[in-house]
């Protein structure tokens, strides 16, 4: 080969390049890039941090009602204390047993209301369906008694402000 032949191979095989983006266009181009991405970054990030946050409600929710079921299915043990103590004889109330009893049940109430459970007061308070069952009218020729909870029959509790058992109770009625 000839040295011309040489030159044109060699001519032939640089490539050829496209004409070099002057600096700023380049730093530009990355400065938006950047931009980019932080941005992309930045709603990633908050969209995990909502994420987070509903997980966590999500499991307090859970939390709450799974509560909420084990201390209604307690409510009836509750109960059953409380209807032994108010039949209690005058005569067993002098045992130290009864004591050690009585003394069980107020624990078992203050692990319930450390829980969050608390007391709907119903006796003397008007009649209100989102509290109160009424499973008994009685008839009553006084007016300021009439739609009055003339008795509780069965206390009723609420648990985070929501009602777990309404209290039933005997409700007055005009004639």
């Amino acid at each position: 080969m000839t040295e011309d032949t040489i030159t044109e191979v060699r001519e032939e095989e640089e490539p050829t390049l496209a004409q070099p983006q002057s600096l700023e266009e380049q730093l530009q181009e990355a400065k938006a890039q950047a931009a980019e991405y932080l941005d992309g970054w930045q709603r990633a990030r908050a969209e995990f941090a909502n994420y987070k946050k509903r997980i966590e409600a999500e499991r307090e929710e859970w939390t709450r009602l799974a509560n909420g079921a084990l201390i209604y299915q307690l409510l009836p043990i509750l109960d059953d204390f409380q209807r032994a103590e108010n039949t209690l004889p005058d005569n067993l109330r002098r045992l130290t047993w009864v004591d050690g009893v009585l003394l069980i049940m107020r624990k078992f109430q203050a692990i319930l209301t450390a829980a969050g459970l608390e007391t709907i007061q119903a006796q003397g308070q008007p009649f209100d369906p989102q509290f109160h069952e009424a499973v008994l009218y009685e008839t009553v020729s006084d007016p300021a008694l009439e739609n009055q909870v003339l008795e509780e029959l069965q206390t009723g509790y609420m648990l985070g402000g929501k009602v777990l058992r309404p209290t039933l109770v005997k409700v007055g009625k005009s004639e």
